[in-house]
Order: structure tokens, then sequence, then C-alpha cells
């Protein structure tokens, strides 16, 4: 489940590293920090509402907390007070790619390495009527799951994992996913990212699933430092219960969707602005960050086709199918 840019190659994110690095040469009570501060106040002073959080910026990530006595305690409530009002905000957040089965949830997510939910969503319909399971993909004719998977996108490299995964199902697993983290990640194109989704839409089995929007923004919340997803995943998931770990995910990643965007974050929409430490990274002014919104908090369509009722009933709207106006 990934937006644009969203891949197993590419799951630290553009430039992560690099900025993480530049964060950490800004030591407080420097120049820097101090012209920071200044600039925050300055924005605040325009819109309280969006005041951060006094005294809610107490280390750098979770293994930093572990080294500063009584800190890691004051993450893990900011935290998960995030988490809390995020789950407000988002209510109805629910996987953004189409299926009715673990099969087509295993096969959306693969091809949505490096291209966007909706694209995917828009191009499975006719791959899933032509070959609805595992042992009618395994003996397709490549050139025409090519031609069906051209719009994703690396569509002859994906046709190659979504029919060897397919394959694999057949021979290894009597046709049926695999419900074990250790199998899915055996299977042609499937790492730990797309297991995980698998595992905790389709069969309920609690997992953190880190995109590169997840990535970026609990490094901006400073609940980790790490640029690794599988070190990401331990440090984050540590802060949290496990059983929390699947809608956790969801909640993170709607948020970097919608609000809090790689380039330019609405801070000034953000409705949790007042617990981020990174508030003033984006446009602070109200009416322009409103602008930047996206999906139904920008009134846009979401992703799916064909999203839950939830969704609609808040007010989402569900994408068009390929090729419409």
């Amino acid at each position: 489940m990934v937006d644009r840019h969203d891949s197993a190659v590419g799951e630290q994110g553009p430039g992560g590293a690099k900025r993480t690095a530049r964060t950490a040469k800004k030591a407080p009570g420097g120049a820097a920090a101090r012209g920071r501060k200044a600039a925050v106040k300055k924005a605040v002073a325009k819109k309280p509402a969006v005041v951060p959080e006094k005294g809610a910026v107490p280390v750098k990530s979770a293994s930093a907390a572990k080294a500063v006595g009584g800190s890691r305690t004051a993450l893990v409530r900011r935290a998960r007070r995030i988490d809390r009002e995020l789950a407000e905000v988002y209510p109805y957040a629910h996987p953004e790619l189409d299926f009715e089965n673990p099969f087509q949830l295993l096969v959306a997510t693969v091809l949505s390495a490096q291209t966007t939910d909706l694209r995917v969503n828009q191009t499975t319909p006719a791959l899933f009527a032509k070959y609805p399971g595992p042992e009618d993909l395994a003996a397709a004719n490549p050139e025409e799951v090519e031609e069906i998977l051209r719009p994703c996108g690396f569509f002859r490299a994906k046709t190659r994992s979504v029919m060897g995964l397919s394959k694999a199902l057949v021979e290894d697993y009597g046709g049926e996913v695999p419900g074990r983290l250790e199998d899915l990640v055996k299977l042609p194109g499937v790492g730990r990212k797309t297991a995980f989704v698998v595992l905790g839409n389709a069969f309920g089995r609690p997992g953190i699933t880190v995109d590169t929007h997840f990535q970026r923004l609990v490094r901006r919340w400073q609940w980790t430092e790490q640029t690794d997803p599988d070190k990401i995943e331990a440090e984050v998931g540590s802060l949290f219960p496990k059983s929390d770990w699947t809608d956790l995910s969801h909640h993170v990643i709607w948020h970097g969707r919608r609000i809090c965007h790689a380039r330019k974050p609405a801070c000034g929409a953000c409705p949790i602005a007042h617990l981020c430490p990174a508030y003033g990274e984006g446009e602070t002014d109200p009416e322009k960050a409103q602008k930047l919104l996206k999906y139904e908090k920008g009134g846009f369509p979401g992703q799916r086709l064909k999203p839950p009722q939830s969704y609609l009933d808040a007010g989402g709207k569900p994408a068009p199918p390929l090729g419409a106006a």
C-alpha cells in the first residue's frame, strides 16, 4: 500500500538520510535553532491553535530516549497521543487498494511499487476479471498480462513478479495465500512491507507498514532517527502495543498522503500541529495550507474505486475508473 515512489527498493525515501543528518547538526541553543524558534513563534502569533505543545520534544528518537533517563516515557506518551488524535481525524482509515480476497490484495500491493494506489485500482479490475485466481495468472500469456499492467509502470518486471508468486502459490501452498510472514516473504516480489499489508488487512494479524510516508512522518515526529525500514519498524513498534500496529500504519500513511506531504506539508491545516516538533517546515498560513490538502481532505476523490461504506458515509468520494474523463 504505497503512493508514488513507494517500493521495496525505495523505502528509505528520497533524501531521507540527508535530511536527518542536516537536522542533527542544528544543536539546541545554536543560531539555527534560535532562528527556527523565532520563525515558529512569529507564525504561531497569527494562529494560536497550532502552537507546538510545550515540552513536546523531549528527545530526537526512541533510541535517544533510552539514553536519557525518564524521557522515553514522554516519547511514548506523545507518540500514542498523536496516534489517538489521528484516529479521530481518520476514523475510516483503511487500505487504499481495492481487493476482495488475500490473493487480490497480495497482487495489488506488489503492483503498487513505484506508482499510486489509484493507478493500481484502475488497472486491477481488468486483470482480476481475466485471471481471478493464482492458477489462472500462473498459466497466463505473459504478453497479455504485460499489456494489462502497462499503466502501472515497470510492467514487465511486475508481470514476472505476479506470475511468479501465482505459480509459487499453486505449487507450494495449494493455491492459497499463506498467513505467515516467513512464507509470504519467500514469494517473488514480496518483502516485509508487502507481507505486513497482507497480514494486517487480509488476515487481521498486526504489522507495521513502513512505506515512504510512514518513514517521513515518524522521523518528523522524532519517534526514531533510523533510516533502515527494518530498524524503523522495530523502533516505532516498541512505542505501541502490537494490537495497534495495523491501524497505526493506516493513520500515519493517510496523514502523510493528505496533509503532511514530503515537499510542502500543510502545517497550517494540520490537526496535530500542537504535538508536532516539525511544525513550521511547511505552509503555516491556514488559508494557503488548506489549498495543499489532498484526497477527501481537499474535497477530491480518494484512491479506491470501491471504498468501504464508512469512508463514503464520512463524505469520501470513490475514484474514477481507468479512462474516465
